[in-house]
Order: C-alpha cells, then sequence, then structure tokens
C-alpha cells in the first residue's frame, strides 16, 4: 500500500536563514521544496553571494511567486520583473533583488537544495 505524505513550510526539515530573509526546505516524494521569504531591501549578492563572496547566483531555479515583486538581474544585463503569480524559470548567472516595500515569497521546485547552501542550517525549525 502506498502511504500519503503530508508536509507543511510552518515544520520545514531545514532552514536557512541570512540577513533580510530566509529559505525553508521541504523534503517530499523525492524532491526538495523551497519557499523564499525576503524583506524589502534584499539583494542577493550582498545577502546571500557577500558573505562567501560570490557576486552572481549559480543555481538554476523553477518557481512560482506567491507575493511580493522581485527581479532577476542576469549578468548579460537582462533584467526581468517577478510578481505574484508568475511560474519563473531563471538559469545561472543572475542576481535577485526585493522591489518596494512588500515582503517577497516565492516557491522553488528546482534549484532549492543547492540555494544558500552557506548560510545558517537549522534543521527542523518553524517561523
Amino acid at each position: 500500500m502506498l502511504e500519503v505524505i503530508l508536509k507543511r513550510f510552518d515544520e520545514p526539515d531545514e532552514v536557512r536563514e541570512f540577513e533580510k530573509g530566509r529559505f525553508e526546505i521541504v523534503q517530499i516524494g523525492g524532491m526538495t521544496i523551497g519557499r523564499a521569504t525576503y524583506e524589502p531591501g534584499w539583494v542577493w549578492s550582498t545577502h546571500v553571494g557577500g558573505p562567501s563572496g560570490k557576486r552572481s547566483c549559480d543555481v538554476e531555479h523553477v518557481g512560482l511567486v506567491v507575493s511580493g515583486r522581485a527581479t532577476a538581474e542576469m549578468d548579460d544585463g537582462r533584467v526581468i520583473e517577478m510578481k505574484q503569480g508568475d511560474i519563473f524559470y531563471i538559469p545561472p548567472g543572475h542576481d535577485s533583488r526585493v522591489i518596494g516595500e512588500e515582503r517577497y515569497v516565492s516557491l522553488h521546485l528546482m534549484g532549492a537544495a543547492a540555494f544558500a547552501v552557506t548560510s545558517a542550517v537549522s534543521p527542523r525549525t518553524s517561523a
């Protein structure tokens, strides 16, 4: 008999925290799914990449914007704005930043396992 598994981001398997943000991880059905929550003023190159000396994110992402707005700033100069309801694919080689005064929240269906691995990690920490 196959077992049904239910999980919630209220009780993630892992939390990666950094200034102005957090990335919660849930492992389910052989997948790693992430929820990103970034405060206004958050910038990847400052708050995630900066501590590790990286200027550009080398993780490939597929996800869905739940709330707020952000940009993906590609290494080739393109800037793409993402807003609530957008499903995104972002290749490696980008920076990102929150736009405006609203908290940005997105779900990551690809790339979650590799995102912000150098940040402070807390297993099974809740919000």
